[in-house]
């Protein structure tokens, strides 16, 4: 059964196939070949009330590409693939700082996939 991942940040970027790459602190025991079922929502979805939010699956994907490199190693091309067109390195560094609380110099898990339905890049 493939691991869940959650893409809530990007989660037009997956639906409109562009989002091909993420960048995870841990995940590092992951392998070319595995495949992963990107979620909106994995984490957390337990509600005050007792309820739990549905399980949104967003695609089904095969790894193709894990790497570890630190945060600053990004480039333009990567903030492309990772769903973000027209941003740049410098701003995806910082908008991951932000939300991860992590530094720049912080080895992070790259992970590349392809889509197993073959739409990948249509919109």
């Amino acid at each position: 059964m493939p691991r869940l991942i959650s893409v809530s940040l990007t989660e037009d970027a997956v639906v409109e196939r562009r989002k091909t790459v993420t960048r995870r602190v841990g995940w590092a025991h992951l392998r070319p070949g595995e495949r992963l079922t990107l979620c909106r929502k994995v984490q957390g979805r337990k509600r005050r009330d007792g309820t739990v939010e549905p399980l949104v699956r967003l695609a089904e994907v095969e790894v193709v590409a894990v790497s570890r490199e630190p945060l600053w190693s990004v480039d333009d091309l990567d903030v492309e693939r990772e769903g973000f067109p027209g941003r740049d390195a410098e701003w995806f560094i910082a908008s991951f700082i932000e939300h991860m609380r992590c530094q720049r110099d912080t080895v992070l898990t790259r992970i590349e996939w392809r889509y197993l339905d073959g739409t990948e890049g249509r919109t």
